[in-house]
Parts: C-alpha cells; sequence; structure tokens
C-alpha cells in the first residue's frame, strides 16, 4: 500500500473543504444522518483510498457543537463496516455507459497515527481497494460508479470518469544557472482528454554529510502552481503537447532557501559535503469533477463565495474523482552543475 502517503498536491485541496462545511451547518443542531465522502482514485495506484463520514451526529432531544462533535471518533464515523463498492462502467458504441459486469467491495483499514487537529484523532478509518481501474485504450472508455450503503440502507452514489496514465514529460535534460537572470526555459508536456486540472513539480535530490559519517539523502521541491489546461501554451500543429515555462533560476532560488547560512561551506563548516542525485519532474492531472471543486474553492478565497457549495455525491456531501501522477527523472545541465559545483555549497563530484 505504498501509495497511501501520496506527493500528490491537489489532495491538500480537500482540508478546506471539511473546514468550510462546518459554515453549511448550525453549530448547535439536531442530529442528521449526512454523509461526507471524499474520494481521488487513481489507475496507477496500487490501493486506492475513500474516506466515508457522517455530519455530526448527536442526540435528537440535545443538540450539539459541530467543532466539539467533530473531534469524537464515534460521532463522524458510522459504527462497523459499511457496504461499498465499485462498479465499473463501459461506454458502448451509442455513447452510454453499462456495467461490465465486474464489481469490487472496499475494506476497511485504520490509519493509529493521525496529528491532533480540528478533527478527531489519532484514529482514521479508510475504506480500500487494491483492484486496478482501467483508463482509455483505443475506443474503450471507462467509468466508475460508487455505492455507499448505509445501516438504514439508504444507498448514496457518486461516479467519474478515469484520468489516463498516457501523461508524459517531452523533456530528458532539465537547464539552470545561478547568475541572476529573467529568461525563461520551456519543458513540453502531453495531456489527456480526461483531465482539465495540471500541477507541474520539480523535485531536487541530493546528498550531505560529512567525512566519514553516514551521509543524508534531502531534496528541495517545488511546484509551478494547479491550472486548468487551457492556462498552458499549446505547441503548435499538436492536440495534446504543451510547454511550461520555467525561470532558470529556480533550482538556485530554491536551494539558496533551503541550505541556508548554518550549513553553507564557508572556513567554519569546511566539511559539509554534497553530492548531486536524481532530478525528478512531475505532472498531476485531474478530471472534471476535482476542477470543479477547485474552482469553488479559488471563489471562496477570492471572497466570490461564502461556502463550498460543490459536490458530485448523491445523497451526501463531499467528492468522488480521479488524478494521476506521473514521475520522470530527468539530468540536469552541464552548465547547472557546473554553477551547482562553483557555490559555497560543498557540492563536489562524486
Amino acid at each position: 500500500m505504498r501509495n497511501m502517503k501520496t506527493h500528490i498536491l491537489f489532495i491538500a485541496l480537500l482540508v478546506p473543504f471539511l473546514v468550510a462545511c462546518s459554515t453549511d451547518v448550525d453549530l448547535y443542531a439536531d442530529y442528521k444522518d449526512v454523509p461526507i465522502i471524499y474520494g481521488l482514485i487513481s489507475a496507477k495506484s496500487d490501493t486506492n483510498y475513500i474516506k466515508i463520514t457522517r455530519a455530526f451526529c448527536g442526540d435528537d432531544d440535545n443538540p450539539i457543537n459541530a467543532v466539539e462533535v467533530a473531534q469524537v471518533y464515534d460521532s463522524s464515523n458510522y459504527p462497523g463496516k459499511l457496504d461499498v463498492f465499485i462498479d465499473e462502467l463501459k461506454k458502448t458504441n451509442d455513447q452510454q455507459y453499462q456495467f461490465t459486469g465486474r464489481r469490487f467491495y472496499l475494506d476497511t483499514l485504520t490509519i493509529h497515527n493521525k496529528k491532533e487537529g480540528l478533527f478527531y484523532s489519532p484514529h482514521q478509518k479508510l475504506y480500500y481497494t487494491t483492484e486496478r481501474f482501467n483508463t482509455k485504450n483505443g475506443n474503450d472508455k471507462y467509468r466508475y460508479k460508487l455505492y455507499v450503503v448505509k445501516p438504514d440502507a439508504d444507498t448514496v452514489t457518486s461516479e467519474t470518469n478515469i484520468v489516463d496514465a498516457n501523461i508524459s514529460v517531452g523533456v530528458s535534460i532539465v537547464n539552470f544557472q545561478s547568475a541572476p537572470s529573467d529568461v525563461n526555459s520551456r519543458l513540453i508536456f502531453s495531456s489527456t482528454e480526461d483531465a482539465v486540472l495540471y500541477e507541474i513539480g520539480m523535485r531536487f535530490y541530493y546528498w550531505e554529510g560529512h567525512p566519514g559519517q553516514p551521509f543524508t539523502k534531502k531534496e528541495v521541491s517545488w511546484s509551478f502552481g494547479i491550472r486548468p489546461i487551457t492556462a498552458y501554451e499549446r505547441v503548435e500543429g499538436t492536440t495534446n503537447l504543451h510547454w511550461l515555462y520555467y525561470s532558470v533560476n529556480s533550482l538556485f532560488n530554491v536551494m539558496e532557501n533551503a541550505i541556508g547560512n548554518d550549513t553553507v561551506w564557508d572556513e567554519n563548516h569546511p566539511n559539509v559535503i554534497r553530492y548531486i542525485d536524481d532530478f525528478v519532474v512531475s505532472i498531476t492531472a485531474a478530471g472534471e469533477d476535482l476542477h470543479n471543486y477547485y474552482q469553488t474553492i479559488q471563489e471562496m478565497q477570492n471572497g466570490l463565495n461564502q461556502m463550498s457549495s460543490y459536490s458530485n455525491i448523491k445523497g451526501g456531501y463531499g467528492l468522488f474523482s480521479s488524478y494521476i501522477l506521473v514521475s520522470n527523472t530527468v539530468r540536469l545541465s552541464s552548465g547547472a552543475k557546473h554553477d551547482l559545483f562553483r557555490k559555497p555549497w560543498g557540492f563536489r563530484e562524486r
């Protein structure tokens, strides 16, 4: 279950929704059994997780404080294990989606190390599946429908398309320089029709240590923001290739902030040694429902919307959508390496 701790930054978008939903509910309200469901599924993940809770629960005759009850495990969770399953749908020649006969049931697990906060801790119950999700293959296109059967037999549903895993970075080398510059380099990447929201990120790994002691692998990472595909320039003559422009100073700006004066090589720190490791470019692509949710969050932050109202859960609230995360290891240009070696940071050839 290596994908439980995903690097995807889109997950952070769910946090403001969870907090914002309390503004939709009277802080001192009578009992309501309203399912709250969040699930982002990926065709590349070996395990996918869905969070299923309920609106703040109290006694019919005793109104409750939502903020207080949110910290109580038994009040936010349904007792035991619900019947939760996903059906696979496939597009037919008449452009309708039909059940393929493939259905898989989700099991539960509990995370025991959540830090304290607004919502209950340290235990978090999740529903998960290790079944693989199919993506578009030629004319075959798939969609998945989630079913959550509540204890009173009411069924909550939601559907989502699956973001195609066929996206990639179109470069094998990236260029940076330490001298101040207003020059931007271009990075080409491919898109997919099932995704409308993209985030491009970079991550630089290096080793740090002292002679005769174990070295520690470290990293710096940065994102170029979450944008709809329409915000990227399309490569002329293509349908799914786009340009990303990045500053040639970005790597060195991030390193300046990350390393700091306390570990920079100088006469007081002559033994700090660093070695260059991998440089990774990642693309996260998200489906239409997550895009709609993101737009709602942006409206809230800009004061255009007082509360988050987007949900694609029938019979409840929340989000069921898909994403894909693709990471490519690329090479640093010789000029970038040369500048790293010249900086007083202790970088050396292996």
